[in-house]
């Protein structure tokens, strides 16, 4: 049986997962004659990716699960240190990347290079950030939480949830998504294809 509270941790690493391979495809076809548009749709993802994973779900695994997933399955305490560290640098890292994105943005081409080769980097980190927590760690918690672990667990991950995965957009965030999903081309968004 699959908890609750593991199955919002999988429904929203499945919509970051998502984003991310959305940026990469789209950074893939480039600005082309659009680069207002282009620009805008990157700063709108990598705005919910700073805004979600990082500030809302990251801290509720690393203060609850991760602690009582370690004091469970002690031979597990390496990698979720390991994990824990990723997410203090994912806040810093999601920042890194929009000042490179700005620098390119504004700065012109020179700084191309810079952005694509960091965005890929932190792609790849953080897929496999995901991986890990899904392959090592949500398994270890299925056998050694009790059933008011879960309970807890699952008043804290069904708070605040990430729009993209429960389908729920809050008022106020219903603007991003929008623009997300309207403004980026076809087959990621439902926006018209790039001009150039």
């Amino acid at each position: 049986m699959i908890h609750p509270a593991a199955q919002i941790i999988r429904d929203e690493h499945s919509a970051l997962a998502a984003m991310l391979r959305s940026m990469r495809m789209l950074i893939a076809g480039g600005p082309r004659d659009e680069p207002e548009r282009f620009f805008d749709v990157l700063r709108a993802m990598l705005f919910y990716i700073d805004e979600f994973p990082e500030r809302l779900h990251h801290p509720k695994e690393s203060r609850l699960l991760f602690p009582k997933v370690a004091a469970g399955a002690p031979e597990l305490a390496r990698l979720i240190g390991r994990l824990d560290a990723d997410h203090e640098a994912g806040e810093r890292r999601a920042r890194d990347l929009q000042h490179h994105l700005l620098a390119w943005e504004l700065l012109g081409d020179s700084h191309r290079e810079a952005f694509v080769a960091e965005v890929h980097s932190y792609i790849d980190f953080y897929l496999e950030h995901m991986r890990l927590e899904e392959r090592e760690v949500l398994p270890a918690a299925e056998r050694v939480l009790s059933d008011g672990d879960w309970d807890e667990l699952h008043k804290v991950f069904a708070r605040d949830r990430d729009p993209l995965a429960s389908g729920v957009v809050d008022a106020c965030y219903e603007r991003l998504f929008t623009r997300i999903v309207l403004k980026t081309p076809a087959p990621i968004g439902v926006g018209p294809a790039m001009v150039g």
